[in-house]
């Protein structure tokens, strides 16, 4: 008969075959991600900048960049946050309380997505923008194109890295406040909270016509 040690032992066993699952589902899922994101995002970018004038195709690179740098923020601030902060905040009922507690439980993967995939996601799509339009500038210009794609190469670096490092310093200190933030996004771009946001205003007017309708009839 198997003692008792043996038996932990054959526990662990499974539930290490489970995680290393868990963990190759998760990787799977993350290439799934980061492949349509990549395709979609570039696609889009790309016949942006190609069909639009140049302004409006460096403000698109320049969105592009702030959304790199945005996520990058969330993925930072979702790991240094304290979870028994919101679950103080929930058990108040204040809107995105919940769902700020559900992105601090699962912080390793929500930073994943965040940082991993949207973050590089967006870094990748703005360098190869950035150097579309410095081969669109300098075919306008007549200006040799290595020129113009060391500067714009330059300038989508400088943006990026200046970001990240502005953001950085924000986050250090206001990890609790973003989080809550996005938790409250969250919140209210739910179904389920915006069906039962309307059904209670409905309610509410109904409630209000049928003290009118009383108070006539008085």
């Amino acid at each position: 008969m198997k003692g008792s040690d043996d038996y932990l032992s054959d526990e662990r066993k499974i539930q290490n075959k489970r995680k290393n699952k868990n963990s190759n589902i998760w990787i799977f899922y993350v290439f799934l991600i980061t492949f349509v994101l990549s395709i979609s995002f570039g696609s889009i970018s790309n016949l942006l900048a190609y069909n639009l004038n140049v302004v409006v195709a460096c403000i698109i690179l320049f969105l592009i960049i702030l959304v790199g740098v945005i996520f990058d923020m969330i993925g930072m601030s979702v790991v240094i946050c304290d979870e028994a902060t919101f679950h103080a905040k929930a058990s108040k009922k204040q809107k995105g309380a919940k769902e700020a507690v559900k992105l601090v439980k699962y912080a390793d993967k929500v930073s994943s997505v965040c940082n991993d995939v949207v973050g590089d996601v967006c870094g990748v799509i703005s360098g190869a923008l950035g150097a579309m339009l410095a081969i669109k500038v300098a075919n306008m210009l007549s200006v040799n194109t290595a020129i113009i794609s060391l500067v714009f190469g330059a300038i989508v670096a400088s943006l990026t890295v200046g970001g990240k490092a502005i953001e950085k310093a924000i986050t250090i200190n206001n990890a609790e406040k973003i989080i809550y933030s996005v938790g409250k996004i969250m919140y209210y771009f739910n179904f389920k909270n915006i069906k039962r946001h309307f059904k209670t205003r409905n309610k509410v007017k109904s409630n209000n016509c049928n003290i009118n309708i009383v108070k006539e009839k008085v």
